[in-house]
């Protein structure tokens, strides 16, 4: 596997040599080709910041939910290190391709559209498709250069260099809806001139394991577990990620009009129960089981069809049900799937703009429920108006405008879907991530503890936050996790017959550590310091009266979450 890198100011492509990196995938190539060469005081917009693509080590090999890839960067959002892993079927098309990484390097004014085929690297103008919605330029997309094709793309948002600009790649039947969506890394690439990354593996073998019999025999034993897990084979392929808004809350942690407390009056109408009677009952194109990823046995995604059982979008996740829904007090499936349709087209993250709009709710710019003060929203930042431009600069940014006191973000991110004050552990996640507030990097929720106690909510946090990158250096679906518990040598095994290297259990737990400590030392560089891991101020003394708690977690024992695991 190959890592090739393409100065974007002169379109010219050299393979990359450095041997540091011949064996990092996913999470840990990207952590480390910006710690190594992006200063520290770079502008995320300007020439010095660097945009890379990851394959996880496993992509492509067949094994199920392991196509994820890694797009990491200095983000234009938290000035932070930043990685956001998706599936679908582009880092597979990459994969097939020879290719592990790709690092973008420079800035330029005009969009390109890269073409990457077995023939090599190709530069085309991306006029056509400049201003277009991304179903409209992913399709001509497909039409210029063929079906077979997949493609990673920037919209409207990037373009215009958002805070909030996410990277869409392609799902199993073609849609452009598999986000990169965290951190302004669809500004990164929009600063670059990157409008589109097309995928052509046209005439490329598949790839085979180095040590077939081994492989099988691990990857029987992998599969085995996620179908033997309830959650894997049941709970996610029945309901998904949306199976989470009745477990929120009832714990107190569902975010409700920008976050003041965590139970919406109208949960039922928006849990993933209701979702999935809904598409069962509405038929056609919808459905509540979906694989974004060819061979998935888990199945978590869905596709949302309206009344006519007309496609309407997909996936309709957890995250975006809770913060374009709940958050902005909007309590009706077929809004909130409008809604996640238009972020989807113009290439925004959902979280962010979730967030950013319901700041904006609080301040009385729009009402709480308003959806079509939501869509207007949406188009004016289509379009670059005034309004449009300050929610697509993020909840941070809309908070300082309005003079707002209750902003819900760390390290300048808006929160995912979870009250803090309702799962402490996921409080201390977001205080304390290099990434921000993001459940990705350290996801607590299953945790055996009291959410609402602070006792062991630093160490369930650290654990957590430790062996998320393992998940993204092999391209491994977090959702698995429940099915592997921590039985890191089959995994070993499954990447050591797959790619000929040959590593163990334990080196899969130090990967994880070491590629946190990388990014906290990027942070470090860039000026982040201890007085960055908090909370906004309204979380410690104004109570969740849906949990009838204050995030009470020790700020000491917050700061022990640093390099080498020890206050910095």
């Amino acid at each position: 596997m190959k890592i090739y890198r393409i100065d974007m100011k002169n379109l010219t492509v050299k393979e990359d040599q450095i041997e540091k990196y011949k064996n990092l995938g996913g999470r840990a190539l990207t952590s480390q080709v910006v710690h190594d060469e992006v200063p520290g005081h770079a502008h995320p917009l300007g020439p010095y910041n660097k945009l890379v693509f990851a394959n996880g080590l496993l992509t492509g090999s067949g094994a199920s939910s392991a196509d994820r890839y890694s797009i990491g960067a200095k983000s234009p959002l938290t000035g932070g290190i930043k990685e956001s892993n998706a599936g679908g079927i582009s880092g597979l098309k990459l994969g097939r391709l020879g290719i592990r990484g790709l690092i973008f390097e420079g800035i330029r004014e005009d969009f390109q559209i890269i073409h990457i085929s077995k023939n090599g690297f190709k530069f085309d103008d991306a006029t056509p498709i400049l201003g277009k919605d991304l179903s409209e330029a992913a399709e001509w997309l497909r039409e210029e250069y063929g079906k077979h094709v997949a493609v990673w793309l920037i919209g409207v948002a990037g373009e215009q260099k958002m805070n909030l600009a996410g990277i869409a790649g392609q799902d199993k039947e073609g849609h452009p809806t598999r986000y990169n969506g965290r951190g302004g890394l669809g500004a990164v690439a929009g600063s670059k001139g990157i409008k589109a990354i097309v995928l052509d593996d046209e005439g490329v073998d598949k790839s085979q394991p180095k040590d077939k019999q081994r492989f099988r025999e691990a990857m029987k034993q992998y599969h085995t577990w996620l179908m033997e897990t309830p959650g894997t084979a049941k709970v996610f392929p029945e309901l998904g990620t949306s199976a989470l808004v009745r477990t929120t809350n009832t714990l107190g942690a569902l975010p409700t009009r920008n976050f003041s407390t965590g139970s919406f009056e109208l949960y039922e109408n928006i849990s993933g129960e209701t979702l999935r009677e809904t598409l069962l009952e509405r038929g056609g194109e919808g459905s509540p089981t979906h694989a974004c990823m060819p061979g998935c046995i888990i199945r978590c995604s869905n596709v949302y069809a309206d009344k006519a059982g007309k496609r309407v979008t997909s996936p309709l996740e957890y995250e975006n049900i809770g913060l374009l829904g709940s958050n902005l007090g909007i309590g009706d499936l077929d809004d909130i799937a409008e809604i996640n349709r238009l972020c989807n087209e113009f290439g925004v993250d959902t979280i962010e703009t979730g967030g950013a709009l319901g700041v904006l709710m609080s301040q009385n710019v729009i009402s709480y429920g308003d959806v079509q003060g939501v869509i207007e929203a949406l188009n004016d930042m289509k379009e670059g108006k005034p309004l449009g431009r300050i929610v697509g600069s993020g909840a941070e940014v809309v908070g300082k405008i309005y003079g707002a006191y209750r902003v819900p973000t760390a390290k300048g991110q808006t929160m995912p879907a979870y009250d803090p004050r309702g799962i402490k552990g996921l409080g201390v996640t977001y205080a304390t991530s290099p990434m921000g507030a993001d459940h990705t990097a350290g996801q607590t929720i299953r945790a055996q503890v009291d959410h609402h106690s602070p006792k062991d909510q630093v160490k369930t946090s650290l654990g957590a936050q430790q062996s998320a990158p393992i998940f993204d250096y092999a391209g491994l679906c977090f959702f698995s996790a429940g099915a592997i518990q921590g039985r890191w040598d089959i995994i070993a095994d499954l990447i050591s017959a797959y790619t000929g290297q040959e590593i163990s259990g334990e080196f899969l737990k130090d990967m994880g550590k070491n590629i946190l400590n990388t990014e906290h030392s990027f942070n470090k560089m860039a000026g982040f310091t201890k007085a960055d891991d908090r909370l906004p101020e309204y979380f410690y003394h104004e109570m969740n009266e849906a949990s009838k708690t204050v995030f009470d977690v020790p700020q000491e024992e917050l700061e022990s979450i640093g390099v080498e695991g020890n206050a910095r």
